[in-house]
Protein backbone atom coordinates (compact mmCIF):
# COMPACT_ATOMS: atom_id res chain seq x y z
CA UNK A 1 0.00 0.00 0.00
CA UNK A 2 1.34 3.56 -0.91
CA UNK A 3 0.72 6.67 -0.12
CA UNK A 4 0.84 10.49 -1.34
CA UNK A 5 -0.36 13.91 -0.98
CA UNK A 6 -3.26 15.33 -2.71
CA UNK A 7 -1.28 17.94 -4.32
CA UNK A 8 1.50 15.33 -5.90
CA UNK A 9 1.46 11.77 -6.44
CA UNK A 10 4.69 11.60 -8.17
CA UNK A 11 6.54 11.41 -4.47
CA UNK A 12 5.18 7.72 -3.20
CA UNK A 13 6.01 6.58 0.85
CA UNK A 14 4.77 3.75 2.72
CA UNK A 15 2.30 3.83 5.43
CA UNK A 16 4.63 4.29 8.12
CA UNK A 17 6.07 7.64 6.56
CA UNK A 18 2.98 8.92 5.62
CA UNK A 19 1.84 8.65 9.68
CA UNK A 20 4.85 10.21 10.21
CA UNK A 21 5.22 13.21 8.43
CA UNK A 22 1.32 14.09 9.04
CA UNK A 23 1.11 16.97 6.56
CA UNK A 24 3.19 16.55 3.57
CA UNK A 25 5.55 18.96 2.57
CA UNK A 26 3.67 20.71 -0.15
CA UNK A 27 1.06 21.42 2.14
CA UNK A 28 -1.29 18.72 0.90
CA UNK A 29 -3.02 15.65 2.58
CA UNK A 30 -1.66 11.90 2.40
CA UNK A 31 -4.21 9.66 0.79
CA UNK A 32 -3.52 6.19 0.39
CA UNK A 33 -3.30 4.87 -3.67
CA UNK A 34 -5.87 2.74 -3.68
CA UNK A 35 -9.36 1.88 -1.80
CA UNK A 36 -8.60 -1.69 -0.31
CA UNK A 37 -12.48 -3.59 -1.11
CA UNK A 38 -14.70 -5.42 1.29
CA UNK A 39 -16.57 -7.83 -0.12
CA UNK A 40 -19.93 -8.94 0.92
CA UNK A 41 -18.61 -12.17 2.75
CA UNK A 42 -15.77 -10.37 4.03
CA UNK A 43 -18.48 -7.70 5.87
CA UNK A 44 -20.50 -10.92 6.95
CA UNK A 45 -17.01 -12.34 8.40
CA UNK A 46 -17.10 -9.34 10.74
CA UNK A 47 -20.10 -9.49 12.14
CA UNK A 48 -19.92 -12.14 14.57
CA UNK A 49 -16.69 -10.14 15.89
CA UNK A 50 -15.67 -7.79 18.51
CA UNK A 51 -14.86 -4.10 17.93
CA UNK A 52 -11.12 -5.17 18.29
CA UNK A 53 -11.02 -8.18 15.93
CA UNK A 54 -13.45 -5.92 13.54
CA UNK A 55 -10.52 -3.40 13.52
CA UNK A 56 -7.68 -5.39 13.01
CA UNK A 57 -9.19 -6.92 9.85
CA UNK A 58 -9.50 -2.84 8.62
CA UNK A 59 -6.39 -2.02 9.58
CA UNK A 60 -3.98 -4.17 7.79
CA UNK A 61 -5.88 -3.67 5.11
CA UNK A 62 -4.04 -0.17 5.32
CA UNK A 63 -0.94 -0.88 7.12
CA UNK A 64 0.51 -4.15 5.33
CA UNK A 65 4.05 -3.09 7.08
CA UNK A 66 2.83 -4.00 10.41
CA UNK A 67 2.77 -7.78 11.61
CA UNK A 68 -0.36 -9.24 12.91
CA UNK A 69 1.54 -9.24 16.60
CA UNK A 70 2.01 -5.57 16.15
CA UNK A 71 -1.62 -5.08 14.87
CA UNK A 72 -2.57 -7.35 18.44
CA UNK A 73 -0.88 -4.93 20.92
CA UNK A 74 -1.80 -1.80 18.67
CA UNK A 75 -5.52 -2.66 19.06
CA UNK A 76 -5.36 -4.45 22.61
CA UNK A 77 -3.80 -0.67 23.49
CA UNK A 78 -6.17 1.36 22.34
CA UNK A 79 -9.46 -0.25 22.87
CA UNK A 80 -9.44 -1.99 26.28
CA UNK A 81 -9.91 -0.93 29.87
CA UNK A 82 -9.81 2.98 28.75
CA UNK A 83 -13.04 2.35 27.37
CA UNK A 84 -16.23 2.21 29.88
CA UNK A 85 -17.99 -0.90 27.56
CA UNK A 86 -17.01 -3.43 26.12
CA UNK A 87 -18.36 -2.46 22.72
CA UNK A 88 -16.19 0.47 22.40
CA UNK A 89 -18.57 2.02 19.97
CA UNK A 90 -22.24 0.76 20.68
CA UNK A 91 -25.59 1.36 18.72
CA UNK A 92 -28.32 2.59 21.08
CA UNK A 93 -32.19 2.44 18.83
CA UNK A 94 -34.70 4.35 19.70
CA UNK A 95 -36.72 3.44 16.83
CA UNK A 96 -37.04 0.67 14.64
CA UNK A 97 -35.01 2.42 11.92
CA UNK A 98 -32.84 4.80 13.70
CA UNK A 99 -29.88 4.38 16.13
CA UNK A 100 -27.51 6.98 17.41
CA UNK A 101 -24.13 5.33 16.95
CA UNK A 102 -22.01 6.27 20.53
CA UNK A 103 -18.74 7.34 20.12
CA UNK A 104 -17.61 8.74 23.33
CA UNK A 105 -16.92 6.29 25.74
CA UNK A 106 -13.28 6.51 26.02
CA UNK A 107 -10.85 8.35 28.70
CA UNK A 108 -12.51 12.19 27.43
CA UNK A 109 -15.60 11.45 26.53
CA UNK A 110 -16.02 12.55 22.48
CA UNK A 111 -15.61 10.52 19.36
CA UNK A 112 -11.82 11.75 19.19
CA UNK A 113 -10.86 9.49 21.60
CA UNK A 114 -11.88 6.26 18.69
CA UNK A 115 -8.58 7.50 16.98
CA UNK A 116 -6.67 9.28 19.45
CA UNK A 117 -6.10 6.53 21.64
CA UNK A 118 -4.59 4.77 18.90
CA UNK A 119 -2.95 6.98 17.05
CA UNK A 120 -0.03 7.69 19.77
CA UNK A 121 0.97 3.66 19.41
CA UNK A 122 0.91 3.39 15.80
CA UNK A 123 3.12 6.99 15.47
CA UNK A 124 5.74 5.73 17.39
CA UNK A 125 5.81 2.26 15.95
CA UNK A 126 6.08 4.26 12.37
CA UNK A 127 8.80 6.40 13.65
CA UNK A 128 10.54 3.52 14.74
CA UNK A 129 9.90 1.88 11.29
CA UNK A 130 11.26 4.78 9.68
CA UNK A 131 14.56 4.70 12.22
CA UNK A 132 13.55 8.53 13.14
CA UNK A 133 16.29 9.28 15.78
CA UNK A 134 14.85 12.75 16.86
CA UNK A 135 11.94 13.37 18.98
CA UNK A 136 8.43 14.25 17.77
CA UNK A 137 5.90 17.08 18.98
CA UNK A 138 2.58 17.04 18.28
CA UNK A 139 0.61 20.37 17.00
CA UNK A 140 -2.86 20.02 17.40
CA UNK A 141 -5.01 22.94 17.02
CA UNK A 142 -8.58 22.01 18.30
CA UNK A 143 -12.46 23.01 18.49
CA UNK A 144 -12.65 21.41 21.60
CA UNK A 145 -12.26 17.75 22.09
CA UNK A 146 -9.49 16.66 19.65
CA UNK A 147 -7.35 18.88 22.27
CA UNK A 148 -7.99 16.88 25.11
CA UNK A 149 -8.45 13.63 23.44
CA UNK A 150 -4.64 14.07 21.82
CA UNK A 151 -3.42 15.05 25.99
CA UNK A 152 -4.63 12.27 26.96
CA UNK A 153 -2.89 9.90 24.34
CA UNK A 154 -0.13 11.75 23.71
CA UNK A 155 0.73 12.33 27.83
CA UNK A 156 4.10 11.36 28.48
CA UNK A 157 4.64 8.85 25.77
CA UNK A 158 8.10 8.46 26.03
CA UNK A 159 10.21 10.42 22.88
CA UNK A 160 7.06 12.90 22.24
CA UNK A 161 5.83 16.16 22.71
CA UNK A 162 2.50 17.87 22.39
CA UNK A 163 1.18 21.53 22.06
CA UNK A 164 -2.67 22.31 21.81
CA UNK A 165 -4.04 25.47 20.65
CA UNK A 166 -7.67 26.55 21.34
CA UNK A 167 -9.83 29.26 20.92
CA UNK A 168 -10.12 31.18 24.03
CA UNK A 169 -13.81 31.74 23.91
CA UNK A 170 -14.54 28.84 21.84
CA UNK A 171 -14.95 25.67 23.83
CA UNK A 172 -17.04 24.97 26.76
CA UNK A 173 -16.16 25.33 30.42
CA UNK A 174 -15.59 21.33 30.37
CA UNK A 175 -13.84 21.19 27.49
CA UNK A 176 -11.19 23.82 28.41
CA UNK A 177 -11.20 22.49 32.04
CA UNK A 178 -10.37 19.37 30.53
CA UNK A 179 -7.31 20.42 28.80
CA UNK A 180 -5.98 23.16 31.23
CA UNK A 181 -5.86 20.55 33.74
CA UNK A 182 -3.70 17.73 31.91
CA UNK A 183 -1.31 16.10 33.40
CA UNK A 184 1.68 14.92 32.23
CA UNK A 185 5.49 16.38 31.95
CA UNK A 186 5.76 16.53 27.71
CA UNK A 187 2.13 18.15 27.53
CA UNK A 188 1.36 22.03 26.78
CA UNK A 189 -1.41 24.18 26.31
CA UNK A 190 -2.58 27.61 25.06
CA UNK A 191 -5.46 29.34 24.13
CA UNK A 192 -5.56 31.51 21.24
CA UNK A 193 -7.53 34.91 20.84
CA UNK A 194 -9.67 33.89 17.78
CA UNK A 195 -12.28 31.11 16.53
CA UNK A 196 -10.78 27.81 15.91
CA UNK A 197 -9.98 28.87 12.09
CA UNK A 198 -7.50 31.48 13.70
CA UNK A 199 -5.65 28.42 16.19
CA UNK A 200 -5.41 25.91 12.44
CA UNK A 201 -4.66 28.71 10.33
CA UNK A 202 -1.80 29.44 12.60
CA UNK A 203 -0.54 25.85 12.86
CA UNK A 204 -0.87 25.11 9.06
CA UNK A 205 2.02 28.06 8.97
CA UNK A 206 3.85 26.59 11.41
CA UNK A 207 3.97 23.24 9.46
CA UNK A 208 4.95 25.26 6.51
CA UNK A 209 7.80 27.15 7.66
CA UNK A 210 10.81 25.86 6.58
CA UNK A 211 12.76 28.18 8.41
CA UNK A 212 11.83 26.81 11.94
CA UNK A 213 11.43 23.22 10.82
CA UNK A 214 15.13 23.75 10.38
CA UNK A 215 15.81 25.31 13.36
CA UNK A 216 13.60 22.44 15.71
CA UNK A 217 15.83 19.65 13.54
CA UNK A 218 18.92 21.10 15.57
CA UNK A 219 17.27 20.93 18.72
CA UNK A 220 16.41 16.94 17.94
CA UNK A 221 12.87 17.89 17.41
CA UNK A 222 9.87 17.42 14.24
CA UNK A 223 6.72 18.25 13.97
CA UNK A 224 3.76 16.44 13.48
CA UNK A 225 0.21 16.50 13.90
CA UNK A 226 -2.97 14.85 15.74
CA UNK A 227 -5.70 16.91 13.70
CA UNK A 228 -7.60 14.92 11.21
CA UNK A 229 -5.22 16.06 8.53
CA UNK A 230 -3.01 13.41 9.39
CA UNK A 231 -4.14 10.11 7.93
CA UNK A 232 -2.89 8.34 11.04
CA UNK A 233 -5.90 9.56 12.53
CA UNK A 234 -8.18 9.56 10.56
CA UNK A 235 -7.69 5.65 9.60
CA UNK A 236 -8.74 4.17 12.51
CA UNK A 237 -12.17 6.24 11.92
CA UNK A 238 -12.72 4.09 8.99
CA UNK A 239 -13.19 1.17 11.33
CA UNK A 240 -16.50 2.14 13.39
CA UNK A 241 -18.60 2.52 10.53
CA UNK A 242 -18.13 -0.86 9.74
CA UNK A 243 -18.46 -1.69 12.87
CA UNK A 244 -22.04 0.18 13.18
CA UNK A 245 -23.20 -1.73 10.32
CA UNK A 246 -22.44 -5.30 11.63
CA UNK A 247 -23.91 -4.07 14.54
CA UNK A 248 -27.21 -3.11 12.96
CA UNK A 249 -26.95 -6.31 10.87
CA UNK A 250 -26.96 -8.12 13.99
CA UNK A 251 -29.76 -6.11 15.62
CA UNK A 252 -32.39 -7.59 13.35
CA UNK A 253 -33.61 -4.52 11.36
CA UNK A 254 -31.63 -5.07 8.68
CA UNK A 255 -30.73 -8.04 6.42
CA UNK A 256 -26.37 -7.96 5.55
CA UNK A 257 -25.98 -5.91 2.08
CA UNK A 258 -29.09 -4.09 2.41
CA UNK A 259 -28.16 -0.36 2.65
CA UNK A 260 -28.18 2.50 5.33
CA UNK A 261 -28.05 6.10 5.84
CA UNK A 262 -25.23 8.10 7.95
CA UNK A 263 -26.61 11.50 9.29
CA UNK A 264 -22.80 13.00 10.60
CA UNK A 265 -22.83 16.13 12.77
CA UNK A 266 -19.51 17.99 10.81
CA UNK A 267 -16.96 20.87 11.00
CA UNK A 268 -13.82 19.48 9.76
CA UNK A 269 -15.20 16.70 7.04
CA UNK A 270 -12.59 14.36 8.74
CA UNK A 271 -15.48 11.86 10.68
CA UNK A 272 -17.83 11.93 7.05
CA UNK A 273 -14.80 11.36 5.47
CA UNK A 274 -14.01 8.23 6.65
CA UNK A 275 -17.46 7.16 6.61
CA UNK A 276 -17.54 7.65 2.53
CA UNK A 277 -14.24 6.08 2.68
CA UNK A 278 -16.38 2.92 3.79
CA UNK A 279 -18.50 2.94 1.68
CA UNK A 280 -16.15 3.01 -1.35
CA UNK A 281 -14.47 0.08 0.37
CA UNK A 282 -17.68 -1.93 -0.16
CA UNK A 283 -19.79 -0.54 3.07
CA UNK A 284 -23.39 -0.79 1.91
CA UNK A 285 -24.44 2.79 2.17
CA UNK A 286 -26.96 5.01 0.77
CA UNK A 287 -26.21 8.42 1.26
CA UNK A 288 -24.19 10.42 4.01
CA UNK A 289 -26.24 13.41 5.43
CA UNK A 290 -23.27 16.35 6.56
CA UNK A 291 -25.04 18.02 9.04
CA UNK A 292 -24.12 21.33 10.27
CA UNK A 293 -25.07 24.12 12.75
CA UNK A 294 -24.89 28.29 12.06
CA UNK A 295 -21.82 28.12 10.18
CA UNK A 296 -23.48 25.49 7.47
CA UNK A 297 -20.30 26.32 5.02
CA UNK A 298 -20.52 22.45 3.71
CA UNK A 299 -24.24 22.42 3.52
CA UNK A 300 -23.96 25.40 0.84
CA UNK A 301 -20.41 23.73 -0.48
CA UNK A 302 -22.54 20.63 -0.89
CA UNK A 303 -25.67 22.18 -2.47
CA UNK A 304 -23.58 24.54 -5.30
CA UNK A 305 -20.38 23.11 -5.40
CA UNK A 306 -18.97 26.89 -4.58
CA UNK A 307 -17.04 26.59 -0.98
CA UNK A 308 -16.65 30.44 0.75
CA UNK A 309 -15.66 30.93 4.09
CA UNK A 310 -16.16 34.41 3.38
CA UNK A 311 -19.46 34.97 5.57
CA UNK A 312 -19.86 35.62 9.64
CA UNK A 313 -18.64 33.08 11.90
CA UNK A 314 -20.67 32.35 14.54
CA UNK A 315 -20.24 31.52 17.96
CA UNK A 316 -22.63 28.10 18.84
CA UNK A 317 -23.81 25.54 21.26
CA UNK A 318 -22.24 23.03 18.94
CA UNK A 319 -18.52 24.31 19.21
CA UNK A 320 -16.71 21.66 17.58
CA UNK A 321 -18.49 22.27 14.77
CA UNK A 322 -17.53 26.06 14.50
CA UNK A 323 -15.25 25.86 11.41
CA UNK A 324 -15.28 27.65 8.04
CA UNK A 325 -11.96 26.09 6.74
CA UNK A 326 -12.57 22.55 6.70
CA UNK A 327 -9.34 20.66 6.07
CA UNK A 328 -10.65 17.10 5.18
CA UNK A 329 -12.42 18.14 2.24
CA UNK A 330 -9.09 18.37 0.39
CA UNK A 331 -9.29 14.55 0.36
CA UNK A 332 -12.56 14.12 -1.15
CA UNK A 333 -12.06 16.38 -4.04
CA UNK A 334 -8.90 14.50 -4.63
CA UNK A 335 -10.67 10.93 -4.34
CA UNK A 336 -13.19 12.29 -6.97
CA UNK A 337 -11.56 14.42 -9.37
CA UNK A 338 -8.01 12.60 -9.26
CA UNK A 339 -6.41 15.66 -10.23
CA UNK A 340 -3.82 17.14 -7.83
CA UNK A 341 -3.61 20.76 -10.15
CA UNK A 342 -7.27 21.14 -9.86
CA UNK A 343 -7.14 20.75 -6.12
CA UNK A 344 -3.72 22.84 -5.68
CA UNK A 345 -5.88 25.05 -7.34
CA UNK A 346 -8.71 25.04 -5.28
CA UNK A 347 -6.77 25.30 -2.08
CA UNK A 348 -4.84 28.37 -3.56
CA UNK A 349 -7.95 29.86 -4.24
CA UNK A 350 -9.64 29.42 -0.80
CA UNK A 351 -6.37 30.86 1.01
CA UNK A 352 -6.47 34.00 -1.32
CA UNK A 353 -9.75 34.63 -2.24
CA UNK A 354 -12.07 33.06 0.55
CA UNK A 355 -13.63 30.54 -2.12
CA UNK A 356 -13.26 28.24 -4.67
CA UNK A 357 -15.77 26.32 -7.31
CA UNK A 358 -15.71 23.01 -8.16
CA UNK A 359 -18.02 23.16 -11.31
CA UNK A 360 -21.21 21.63 -12.10
CA UNK A 361 -19.76 18.28 -12.98
CA UNK A 362 -17.46 17.46 -10.00
CA UNK A 363 -20.61 18.99 -7.27
CA UNK A 364 -22.92 16.11 -8.84
CA UNK A 365 -20.59 13.81 -7.74
CA UNK A 366 -20.37 15.45 -4.43
CA UNK A 367 -24.36 14.94 -4.29
CA UNK A 368 -24.50 11.65 -5.66
CA UNK A 369 -23.12 10.65 -2.36
CA UNK A 370 -23.44 13.28 -0.14
CA UNK A 371 -26.62 15.19 1.30
CA UNK A 372 -26.55 18.07 3.71
CA UNK A 373 -28.72 20.56 6.23
CA UNK A 374 -28.21 23.02 8.98
CA UNK A 375 -29.88 23.58 12.20
CA UNK A 376 -29.61 26.69 14.53
CA UNK A 377 -28.79 26.62 18.32
CA UNK A 378 -32.89 27.00 19.12
CA UNK A 379 -33.84 23.49 16.86
CA UNK A 380 -30.08 21.45 18.73
CA UNK A 381 -31.94 22.71 21.90
CA UNK A 382 -35.50 21.19 20.52
CA UNK A 383 -34.00 18.28 19.66
CA UNK A 384 -32.60 17.37 22.89
CA UNK A 385 -35.58 18.29 24.28
CA UNK A 386 -38.09 16.19 21.91
CA UNK A 387 -35.39 12.85 21.55
CA UNK A 388 -35.24 12.99 25.46
CA UNK A 389 -38.80 13.00 25.63
CA UNK A 390 -39.83 10.90 23.33
CA UNK A 391 -37.19 7.97 23.80
CA UNK A 392 -35.57 8.63 27.52
CA UNK A 393 -32.19 9.05 25.31
CA UNK A 394 -29.81 12.05 26.32
CA UNK A 395 -28.02 13.69 23.88
CA UNK A 396 -25.19 16.57 23.52
CA UNK A 397 -25.65 19.37 21.10
CA UNK A 398 -23.87 18.04 18.27
CA UNK A 399 -25.52 14.70 18.19
CA UNK A 400 -28.32 16.72 18.40
CA UNK A 401 -27.61 18.91 14.99
CA UNK A 402 -27.43 15.62 13.19
CA UNK A 403 -30.66 14.05 14.35
CA UNK A 404 -32.96 17.12 14.04
CA UNK A 405 -30.70 17.64 10.55
CA UNK A 406 -31.45 13.83 9.50
CA UNK A 407 -34.80 14.07 10.61
CA UNK A 408 -35.69 17.29 8.08
CA UNK A 409 -33.85 14.96 5.70
CA UNK A 410 -36.01 12.70 6.06
CA UNK A 411 -39.12 14.56 5.50
CA UNK A 412 -37.64 16.78 2.94
CA UNK A 413 -36.88 13.77 0.68
CA UNK A 414 -39.25 11.04 1.88
CA UNK A 415 -36.43 8.64 2.53
CA UNK A 416 -37.39 6.16 4.98
CA UNK A 417 -34.00 4.41 4.65
CA UNK A 418 -32.54 2.88 7.91
CA UNK A 419 -29.87 5.69 9.38
CA UNK A 420 -27.11 5.73 12.48
CA UNK A 421 -27.05 8.83 13.75
CA UNK A 422 -23.28 9.39 14.76
CA UNK A 423 -23.36 10.67 18.21
CA UNK A 424 -19.94 12.51 19.04
CA UNK A 425 -19.90 13.38 22.90
CA UNK A 426 -21.42 12.67 25.71
CA UNK A 427 -23.98 14.90 26.80
CA UNK A 428 -21.82 15.79 29.83
CA UNK A 429 -19.67 17.65 27.94
CA UNK A 430 -21.81 20.21 27.27
CA UNK A 431 -24.07 20.21 30.40
CA UNK A 432 -24.93 24.24 30.18
CA UNK A 433 -26.70 23.58 26.80
CA UNK A 434 -28.14 20.26 27.32
CA UNK A 435 -29.53 21.79 30.83
CA UNK A 436 -31.09 24.74 29.39
CA UNK A 437 -32.43 22.85 26.45
CA UNK A 438 -34.14 20.37 29.21
CA UNK A 439 -35.75 23.74 31.09
CA UNK A 440 -33.20 23.50 34.15
CA UNK A 441 -31.66 26.70 35.12
CA UNK A 442 -27.57 26.85 34.64
CA UNK A 443 -26.21 29.48 36.98
CA UNK A 444 -23.39 27.71 37.86
CA UNK A 445 -19.53 26.72 36.94
CA UNK A 446 -19.28 23.95 34.42
CA UNK A 447 -18.67 21.14 37.17
CA UNK A 448 -21.21 21.77 39.27
CA UNK A 449 -23.62 21.19 36.31
CA UNK A 450 -22.34 18.08 35.89
CA UNK A 451 -24.34 17.04 39.21
CA UNK A 452 -27.04 19.26 38.50
CA UNK A 453 -27.73 17.14 34.71
CA UNK A 454 -27.49 13.63 36.88
CA UNK A 455 -30.19 14.92 39.00
CA UNK A 456 -32.09 16.21 36.42
CA UNK A 457 -32.31 13.13 34.45
CA UNK A 458 -31.05 10.25 36.50
CA UNK A 459 -28.26 9.35 34.00
CA UNK A 460 -24.45 9.09 35.64
CA UNK A 461 -21.99 11.28 34.16
CA UNK A 462 -18.68 9.84 32.62
CA UNK A 463 -16.04 9.48 34.98
CA UNK A 464 -13.42 11.12 33.69
CA UNK A 465 -16.06 14.23 33.79
CA UNK A 466 -17.42 13.27 37.05
CA UNK A 467 -13.67 13.82 38.54
CA UNK A 468 -12.58 17.23 36.94
CA UNK A 469 -13.96 19.45 40.08
CA UNK A 470 -10.90 20.29 42.02
CA UNK A 471 -8.44 19.79 39.83
CA UNK A 472 -5.10 22.14 39.41
CA UNK A 473 -5.16 24.39 36.47
CA UNK A 474 -2.06 24.48 34.89
CA UNK A 475 -2.05 26.16 31.71
CA UNK A 476 -3.36 29.56 31.39
CA UNK A 477 -1.15 31.42 28.62
CA UNK A 478 -3.33 33.25 25.68
CA UNK A 479 -1.57 34.76 22.58
CA UNK A 480 -2.45 36.48 19.66
CA UNK A 481 -2.62 34.19 16.47
CA UNK A 482 0.38 35.39 14.60
CA UNK A 483 2.06 34.63 18.34
CA UNK A 484 1.51 30.77 17.96
CA UNK A 485 5.21 30.27 15.85
CA UNK A 486 7.04 31.83 19.17
CA UNK A 487 5.23 29.86 21.70
CA UNK A 488 6.17 25.97 19.95
CA UNK A 489 9.79 27.86 19.63
CA UNK A 490 9.84 28.78 23.47
CA UNK A 491 7.87 24.78 24.25
CA UNK A 492 10.69 22.93 22.49
CA UNK A 493 13.85 25.59 23.62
Amino acid sequence: MEYYSTRDTVKRMSASEAISRGLAPDGGLYVPATLPQVSERELMELQPLGYGERAKRILAMYLPEYSPQELDRLVADSYGANFDTTAVAPLRFTEETTAYLELWHGPTAAFKDMALQMLPHLLTASLKKCGEERGVCILVATSGDTGKAALEGFADVPGTKILVFYPRDGVSDVQKLQMVTQTGENVGVCAVEGNFDDAQTGVKKIFGDRELAEKLSERGWFLSSANSINWGRLLPQIVYYFSAYCDFVNSGHIKCGERIVFCVPTGNFGNILAGWMAKEMGLPVSRFVCASNANNVLTDFIETGVYDRRRPFHVTSSPSMDILVSSNLERLLYFLSKDTERVSGWMSRLSAEGRYDIGAELRDAVRHDFAAGFCGDAETAEEIARVWKDSGYLIDTHTAVASRVLRDYRARTGDKTPAVVVSTASPYKFCDSVLRALGVETDAPGTELIGRLERATGTTAPAPLADLAGRAVRFEACVAPEAQRQVVEDFLA
